[in-house]
């Protein structure tokens, strides 16, 4: 049997999905010489009165010159070829995608790694922040929204809820027309969202949502919250996925949309902060090494003008420690060390401001750098403690890939090895009751408070961040070195 074509146009070759609002046909362009394939989505309003019909054919309208805008300029939303109605129905025409969604994939390919999930990110946020650059909301993102293009692999976002809103348009007990209906799927929709405000944050939560799926294989609905916070508790389904990818992830499904990220733009440059993790410092006492242009620096500082100058004080360095011993040597490190660091600080630049011949590339990366000075003296010990330059000081996260040794703990003060320890505690959202550790914590821009102390979860920790921990107390333990009361 012959499938009389729509709009006398549209020959539809098999039905893609059924739902509430109506119906989806893969079909061909019999106008076109190709034949393209294209996606006809047949929309009925939900309810036949013909008092309102006018006004879900308006915001039908409206909604459609919107795809088009987006469609016509973002290669990662489908181009919307037409719209129509017939029979008190409203019809969309978008281009087809070849390709799987989410769903599929990991239908096929198995979870995703830490890697993918990055790559989908910084491929898919640009998108949401042009989404929101036009004031608007998907309301809809979950893993079968997205599909991964066969010709290129980039995710395309599909099915903008908007189109189906209007399609629930109402007229209320004061004659304005509203909606009936809440746009999104349950399990991936954010608190603000079911009850009808959606705001830019709504859509981050959703594609959190989705990446934890994708992590964990365990869909919205599956996953436990935690009944003091409401936040969702996923991290021990994804024990593959790094404590700083597990933050930002975090950063998109806290409960309330005042602790999440609060736009793409925001969330892109956080990810882009940390593409290339800064390793370990190194202990004080080891062979001095060169640094070339192109291994990543902290500070990116202007080059030298000669280097005879940084040769003789190498020279005159390498003599002391010959005729000094070890304990020498410490005090003329730490003394040079002080007046590099001195000058490295005077000629740091702003990312945004680096000049032309700066050769040292810039990295924004996490550090925990407070917005006060370290004290140099703690209140438990009466010893003098040489000053902390804050400008070298150690990237934390690394006491989650690694065991500490003595070498990483030897020479800090009670302060650093306080924060060292917490740190740990910290980058799994737990709070403190210390008011001075928990302001440090604050300021910290990757921090993302989620548990009380006495609710933390100890199983978050992994077996190697438990080790840390245990060894870095009872170093302070032997040493007497602690801040915090």
């Amino acid at each position: 049997m012959t499938i009389q074509l729509l709009n006398d146009r549209y020959q539809v070759i098999r039905t893609l999905g059924a739902g509430g609002f109506g119906e989806t046909y893969l079909a061909e362009d019999t106008y076109m010489p190709s034949k393209r394939c294209c996606v006809v989505k047949q929309l009925r309003p939900i309810h036949n009165n013909p008092q309102i019909y006018q006004l879900v054919q308006e915001r039908f309208q409206r909604e459609a010159a919107i795809l088009e805008e987006l469609g016509g300029t973002n290669d990662q939303i489908p181009a919307l070829y037409a719209y129509f109605s017939s029979g008190g129905q409203f019809y969309l025409v978008q281009e087809w995608v070849e390709g799987d969604t989410l769903t599929a994939k990991v239908q096929k390919q198995g979870l995703f790694s830490e890697g993918a999930v990055q790559e989908l990110f910084m491929n898919l946020l640009p998108v949401l922040d042009y989404v929101h650059s036009k004031h608007i909301v998907h309301r809809d993102i979950k893993p079968d929204n997205i599909i991964v293009r066969y010709r290129d692999a980039k995710p395309v976002l599909i099915d903008f809820g908007a189109v189906r809103e209007s399609m629930g348009t109402v007229v209320n007990s004061q004659g304005n027309p509203t909606s009936s209906i809440v746009i999104g799927t349950p399990g991936y929709m954010p608190s603000e969202q079911a009850a009808g405000r959606p705001v830019y944050s709504s859509d981050l939560y959703s594609l959190g949502m989705t990446v934890i799926y994708l992590l964990t294989g365990k869909q919205a609905q599956q996953l436990e919250t935690d009944s003091q916070t409401g936040e969702i508790v996923w991290r021990q389904y994804a024990t593959h996925v790094s404590p700083i990818m597990a933050r930002v992830i975090d950063g998109t499904i806290a409960y309330h949309p005042r602790d999440r990220y609060p736009t793409a733009r925001a969330m892109l440059d956080s990810l882009q902060s940390i593409a290339n993790p800064i390793p370990p410092t190194q202990p004080l006492l080891t062979q001095p090494t060169v640094v070339s242009a192109s291994r990543p620096q902290t500070v990116p500082v202007k080059p030298q003008p000669s280097h005879q100058s940084s040769n003789s004080q190498n020279n005159i360095l390498m003599g002391s420690l010959i005729a000094s011993g070890l304990i020498g040597a410490s005090v003329i490190i730490s003394q040079v060390l002080s007046k590099s660091s001195q000058s490295t600080a005077d000629k740091t630049v702003l990312p945004s401001e680096t000049p032309s011949n700066v050769t040292s590339p810039v990295i924004k990366t996490p550090t925990f750098i407070p917005t006060t000075p370290f004290p140099t003296q703690s209140p438990s010990s009466t010893t003098s403690i040489p000053p902390v330059d804050t400008t070298t000081l150690n990237n934390y996260f690394w006491l989650s890939q690694r065991l500490v040794t003595d070498a990483d703990l030897d020479g800090k003060s009670g302060f650093e090895l306080d924060i060292m320890r917490n740190s740990i505690f910290a980058s799994h959202g737990r709070r403190f009751d210390n008011t001075e550790l928990q302001n440090y914590f604050n300021n910290q821009p990757w921090y993302r408070p989620i548990y009380l102390p006495k609710t933390f979860p100890p199983k978050l920790l992994s077996k190697l961040e438990q080790q840390n921990v245990e060894y870095i107390s009872k170093y302070q333990a032997n040493t007497g070195l602690r801040y915090f009361k």
